[in-house]
């Protein structure tokens, strides 16, 4: 079996269409709605909170069975209804530039959806390529007490800072040093990062002197 490619994709302005209204297809939905992407919902009936979603987010809900004209013009498809020959159906009539999982069938599927950890700009996503789902939720849980919430203005401060460095310093080896001093634990240690920065750069300036 060929392994999966891990991949970070834009979903923003491309049709996604979720198939399916219980628990399963209510977190698809939940974790595309940041993604800024068209999303189709397609069931007869859903769980209270999907219910809430497609009225309080931008989504499309076909509040009926699937029909095969649904995939027309979607970019990716989830099978997440609770019947095994309806989502084996589903791959079977998408078109093969489609991309397609199969929520009870990870080996028939193009794609799965990892166990993800997110603090803000900073995603990590754990993957057992199908083999057990729940391990990958485990080391998940496990990497959030590592990886905690001061990540997240951690990574803020870097992604302001690198594009400020990239705009105002010409020196490759310079912006390399800065860049590699940033990423180090002691530096993400630092109560005032600002203040850190400019000591850092200041030191750093001199040393090349």
């Amino acid at each position: 079996m060929n392994s999966y490619y891990p991949i970070m994709i834009k979903l923003e302005g491309k049709k996604v269409v979720v198939i399916g209204g219980g628990k399963v297809a209510e977190r698809k939905v939940i974790g595309l709605l940041e993604t800024g992407a068209q999303i189709i919902l397609v069931t007869p009936e859903a769980t209270p909170e999907l219910q809430r979603i497609t009225q309080e987010e931008q989504i499309t809900w076909y509040k009926r069975d699937f029909l095969e004209t649904d995939l027309k013009g979607a970019f990716m498809i989830y099978a997440a209804t609770n019947d095994s020959q309806l989502n084996q159906h589903i791959k079977n009539v998408a078109q093969p530039h489609q991309l397609v999982t199969i929520v009870d069938d990870p080996k028939n599927s193009d794609f799965h959806v990892p166990a993800r950890l997110q603090r803000g700009k900073l995603t990590i996503a754990v993957s057992t390529s199908g083999a057990n789902p729940t391990l990958a939720k485990k080391i998940c849980k496990q990497l959030e007490q590592q990886f905690d919430e001061k990540y997240e203005d951690y990574l803020e401060f870097l992604f302001l800072k690198r594009q400020w460095i990239l705009k105002e310093i010409k020196e490759p080896i310079l912006r390399r040093k800065l860049l590699t001093a940033m990423a180090a634990e002691e530096f993400m240690n630092n109560d005032d990062l600002e203040e850190a920065f400019w000591r850092l750069y200041k030191q750093i300036c001199k040393a090349d002197t």
